[in-house]
């Protein structure tokens, strides 16, 4: 499940830095609509899941540890262009927004506007913070526009064609040197009791996530834009994963 901020100054912006612009309006994608409207869209749905304790339980106690591990690559405050590709339920974007020095700068995207109108409602006073109307899938920064572009629990979610688009829009806007950091599901061990019980969990709620248990994050890079250098790490016996590309 996507999981979303606490504490930022925030504007929206139809296009970020370097960006060409965007349209007026972003259509929301057709699998949000009909597969996700409950958790993303609806008010009650999203005043529902907006609570710490809840997505801590959806990861099984691993929400903290998962954060962290995110949070670990951005080191020292930084003097970096961050992207965080769509709003996430609980405390993520708050802790991310930390650890950019006052000369760096986070953006973040979500195609949905309640999401945005939550993530702005829930976030005080912080320079550079920006909120931007974008779909992931067809982002309108220009190319090599950032340091660091980070997509938290958000793959999962999409059916494959956007999500191999998700993924190539993410390493498109890293400029040479810099990092895209991907954090989802993963495929369990086979001597992992959660195997056996998500399996039947994310097919009744999550339709697209059992594709991320067949393939690497990899396989959805072109050709083209393969990393110089890649690490996985696998969380909570294989049931998360970590996987850090070095442009």
């Amino acid at each position: 499940m996507r999981m979303l901020t606490e504490s930022a100054n925030v504007d929206v912006h139809p296009a970020g830095p370097g960006g060409a612009g965007c349209p007026a309006t972003v259509p929301l994608p057709r699998y949000l609509e009909q597969t996700y409207w409950w958790a993303y869209l609806h008010p009650r749905g999203v005043r529902f899941f907006e609570r710490q304790w809840l997505v801590n339980l959806i990861l099984w106690g691993n929400y903290a540890r998962l954060r962290d591990a995110v949070l670990s690559e951005m080191g020292a405050p930084a003097r970096r262009k961050v992207l965080q590709v769509a709003c996430v339920y609980g405390d993520f974007t708050a802790r991310l927004a930390e650890c950019i020095a006052p000369e760096g700068c986070l953006d973040v995207v979500d195609v949905a506007p309640v999401q945005l109108d939550n993530l702005r409602r829930k976030i005080g006073t912080r320079p550079g913070v920006l909120l931007h109307h974008q779909d992931s899938a067809n982002l309108a920064f220009a190319d090599a526009s950032y340091d660091d572009v980070i997509v938290f629990f958000l793959l999962h979610e999409q059916p494959e064609s956007a999500r191999a688009r998700t993924v190539q829009e993410a390493i498109r806007v890293v400029r040479p040197g810099g990092r895209a950091i991907f954090v989802d599901y993963h495929r369990p061990a086979w001597s992992n009791p959660f195997r056996y019980l998500m399996m039947p969990v994310l097919s009744m709620l999550e339709p697209f996530a059992l594709e991320m248990w067949i393939k690497d994050i990899l396989e959805w890079v072109p050709a083209t834009a393969r990393p110089v250098a890649l690490e996985k790490k696998t969380y909570f016996g294989g049931l998360y994963q970590k996987v850090v590309m070095m442009r």
